[in-house]
């Protein structure tokens, strides 16, 4: 099990899941406007501690063309592991939108 820790709440998640659904699932106020495919980066995360030391080749794709590679993670691309503190930069709640966006699948596009 994951121990994720974000906006004040603490909460275990089976490892391997996508860090986007284990936070929405857990009450976590994050969009997620693409539906997890790594376009649109409105689900970005920066970690205080438990950050994955590898990306995926979508996320490091697109943190890369937009120059932000070290700026912020894209949580739809992160898979739950160990101990992970994490900040929500872009919420729901102060964007204007109806809802944040499609839910991802629970795998990550392997594509």
């Amino acid at each position: 099990m994951a121990t994720i820790i974000a906006d004040g709440k603490q909460f275990e998640v089976t490892d391997g899941t996508r860090l986007v659904n284990a936070l929405e699932d857990n009450g976590i106020d994050i969009l997620h406007r693409c539906g997890g495919n790594a376009r649109c980066t409105t689900c970005r995360v920066t970690f205080n501690s438990g950050e994955p030391q590898s990306y995926h080749p979508r996320e490091k794709a697109k943190l890369e063309s937009n120059d932000n590679l070290g700026k912020f993670r894209l949580s739809c691309h992160i898979l739950c592991e160990g101990t992970m503190d994490v900040n929500v930069i872009n919420h729901l709640s102060t964007s204007g939108l109806p809802d944040p966006g499609s839910r991802p699948a629970d795998e990550i596009p392997t594509d």
